[in-house]
């Protein structure tokens, strides 16, 4: 099995095996990853979307890559994959061009007869809770929330910055760093705790319209400013009330998406979870208050591992995730 994470951190793609123990690729199992091969440059994006030649371009190498590297270790292992599953960020509303094209050219160069086109929150999803009923909410720069009682997926947020995303790491920055201006206005809601934490990062008020606005990296140099909120929110009520409400949006985000009955699970990924305390207490409080009949749980692993998981259960014809056009397409198998 091939598992994919195209992100815009980079490209990380794991060769697997699901031959028993651990590697069983069942509803809670996991694919054992035999090596992985990592890029930081995330693949391109154009007019047409995420660029599939420049996915291939680099996916391809690196599986010769991790074909020979496990063939050297492993002399059992030398057929090609049985399956492959390709998490990636954008895949939802900018796939059209990979999803017309991807089955086809890896079922040509790797002889590969299952193929599975994912959002990296399905993988996300499929790493933290396997294919068990609940919610997802992977919390980082941004926000978005993923669920499913197996029968179709909900969404809420994933809007990015401007629009929404809200409670992620863009939204606390820029949450404290408008405190720390009003602070510098003289304007009620203001937090001098957070203008000192400012002017220590960015340097003088004045500049930092200069500094933020023309920059196309946006969302991370306002989320870089979450963790000094989250360090005054012991001190500060405003830093405090930031926390509190960003906990609030992401329960409100999972809530939204959860599944109304049963007993499904929650967990959430992705940077936020460094925080700590100032943003988990509230956030526990929170997910209590609105989903009692839900179990919070660490997520058992990252998106990678989620689409080893998909390509293993693919493999195996128990796949128990729902299909769907956008968020998991799975083309037509092809003929070996």
């Amino acid at each position: 099995m091939l598992g994919v994470d195209s992100g815009g951190s980079g490209l990380r793609v794991a060769l697997g095996s699901a031959s028993g123990g651990s590697g069983s690729a069942d509803g809670t199992g996991r694919v054992a990853a035999l090596a992985t091969v990592t890029s930081a440059e995330p693949v391109r994006t154009g007019p047409s979307g995420i660029d599939p030649a420049d996915l291939l371009g680099r996916l391809l190498p690196a599986v010769e890559s991790l074909l020979a590297t496990v063939g050297a270790h492993r002399g059992d292992v030398t057929a090609r994959p049985a399956a492959v599953a390709i998490g990636a960020a954008g895949m939802a509303s900018l796939g059209d061009a990979l999803r017309a094209e991807l089955p086809a050219a890896l079922h040509g160069a790797l002889g590969v007869r299952k193929v599975a086109l994912a959002a990296d929150a399905v993988t996300a999803y499929a790493g933290a809770l396997g294919q068990r009923p609940g919610a997802v909410v992977a919390a980082g720069t941004g926000l978005i929330a993923l669920g499913t009682g197996l029968t179709d997926w909900r969404r809420a947020d994933g809007w990015g910055h401007l629009l929404g995303d809200c409670g992620g790491g863009a939204w606390i920055g820029r949450a404290g760093l408008e405190a720390a201006l009003r602070a510098h206005d003289g304007r009620s809601g203001g937090s001098p705790a957070l203008l000192s934490r400012m002017e220590d990062a960015f340097g003088p008020a004045d500049g930092m319209p200069g500094l933020l606005y023309p920059r196309t990296d946006r969302p991370a140099v306002l989320a870089s400013f979450a963790p000094e909120v989250a360090r005054c929110a012991a001190d500060d009520p405003v830093a405090r009330s930031i926390m509190s409400a960003a906990a609030r949006h992401v329960a409100e985000a999972a809530e939204a998406v959860c599944p109304a009955s049963g007993s499904p699970e929650v967990a959430l990924t992705g940077g936020l979870l460094k925080l700590g305390d100032p943003f988990l207490a509230p956030l526990r409080a929170e997910l209590t208050r609105r989903l009692p009949h839900a179990a919070p749980v660490p997520a058992a692993a990252d998106p990678l591992a989620g689409a080893l998981l998909v390509a293993g259960a693919l493999a195996t014809d128990s796949l128990r995730l729902p299909r769907d056009p956008h968020l998991l397409n799975i083309p037509t198998e092809r003929d070996g």
